[in-house]
């Protein structure tokens, strides 16, 4: 299990831990973090599963790919470590990632 950090733009955390091969979004929506939609059910066709990433785990959460970056066109207040959630698989070397939640999610 990965242990994730899902922080509303509140300051409210959820520590998850989440298993291997789920996506950031699953583990959310299947533990009730509020600010995740997920309207698409993580088929990278909506921008509901909007996160910023904490800065030190930027690099290893993968590269965004040309849909990724096109869908983030619809979120608001996209940021450098702007990412879909649904986009990034867990994994045991996410132990211990940090996402937030943008305020337009709530």
């Amino acid at each position: 299990m990965a242990k994730i950090t899902y922080i509303e733009h509140d300051g409210t955390d959820h520590v998850i831990d989440v298993k291997p091969g789920l996506t950031v979004m699953e583990g959310a929506v299947k533990n009730n973090v509020p600010g995740i939609d997920a309207d698409c059910g993580g088929a990278c066709a909506c921008a509901t599963c909007h996160v910023y990433v904490d800065d030190a785990w930027l690099d290893k959460t993968g590269e965004k790919s040309a849909m990724e970056e096109s869908m983030l066109d619809f979120a608001e207040n996209v940021e450098p470590n702007s990412r879909l959630s649904c986009q990034i698989k867990v994994s045991d070397a996410l132990d211990g990632l940090v996402v937030r939640l943008p305020e337009s999610q709530h």
